[in-house]
C-alpha cells in the first residue's frame, strides 16, 4: 500500500465519537486502537512506509508508523528528533515503549533526555529510567532518584510529574530497602492522591500503588 492508500484507510476508520473521547486526553485522532493494530498486522513490518507515515504529522499515521517500523533501524539523532515531534501523549508513549526501548541507543537517550529542559522530553528519560529501575537497576543511584523526585515532582508539569511518580512507585515496589522512603515521599507530596480511578483499577497515588503491588507479589 502507498502512503495515500493508507491515509485513505485511516480516514475511513475515523470515528467522531472516539475522537471526542481521545481529545479529552490530548490525542487528536478518532481511531479505535484495536482496529489500528489490525491494520498494522495486515501491513506487517515496513520500515520505509513507517517513515513516510511518520512524516505526515498525522497522529493516527504516526501511531501506525510506530507499529510497523523496525525499532533497531533508527539512529540516535532520528529518535531524538522524533521524541520532539511526538506532540500527543499516545504517540509519545508508544514511541518510548515500542521503539526506543528496543533500540540500541536507548541508554544513551535515557541519560540525555533525563536532563533535557523540555519537560515532555524529560518525561521520556524518566520513563526509560523506570524501565531500568524494574529490569536493570545495577548502576542506578536510587537514593539520588528519590532525592530528585522529592525535590521536583510536586511542581513538575503534568506529563513529567506522571513519569516521576511512576518511577517513585517502581522504586517502592521493586526495592524493599527504599520502600519506606518511597512511601513517605508519596504520602507527603500527595501527587495524584485524588486522581479518579475506575473500579477494579489501582490508583496511581504512589503509596496505594506500591502497597497494592507488594501485596500481590506476596500473595
Amino acid at each position: 500500500m502507498t502512503v495515500d492508500e493508507v491515509m485513505a484507510e485511516l480516514v475511513a476508520l475515523d470515528d467522531p465519537k472516539m475522537r471526542a473521547v481521545n481529545e479529552k486526553h490530548g490525542d487528536d485522532h478518532g481511531i479505535n486502537l484495536t482496529k489500528l493494530r489490525a491494520l498494522a498486522k495486515r501491513l506487517k513490518t515496513q520500515p520505509v512506509l513507517a517513515r513516510q507515515l511518520w512524516d505526515t504529522d498525522d497522529t493516527a499515521a504516526k501511531l501506525l508508523a510506530l507499529l510497523i517500523c523496525r525499532p533497531k533501524l533508527f539512529e540516535r539523532d532520528e529518535l531524538d528528533a522524533m521524541i520532539r515531534q511526538a506532540r500527543t501523549p499516545k504517540v509519545h508513549d508508544w514511541l518510548v515503549n515500542y521503539v526506543v526501548k528496543k533500540n540500541p541507543h536507548a541508554e544513551e537517550l535515557r541519560t540525555a533526555w533525563f536532563a533535557d529542559p523540555d519537560p515532555v522530553v524529560a518525561s521520556a528519560g524518566w520513563a526509560l529510567t523506570t524501565e531500568r529501575v524494574a529490569k536493570k537497576p545495577a548502576g542506578l543511584d536510587l537514593t539520588k532518584l528519590l532525592d530528585l523526585i522529592e525535590a521536583r515532582m510536586k511542581t513538575a508539569p503534568d506529563r513529567l510529574q506522571w513519569a516521576m511518580n511512576h518511577c517513585l512507585a517502581q522504586i517502592g515496589i521493586d526495592h524493599p530497602d527504599h520502600r519506606a522512603r518511597a512511601l513517605d515521599i508519596g504520602e507527603r507530596l500527595e501527587v495524584l492522591k485524588d486522581y479518579p480511578t475506575p473500579p477494579g483499577c489501582t490508583s496511581p497515588f504512589a503509596p496505594t500503588w506500591i502497597t497494592e503491588m507488594v501485596r500481590r507479589q506476596n500473595g
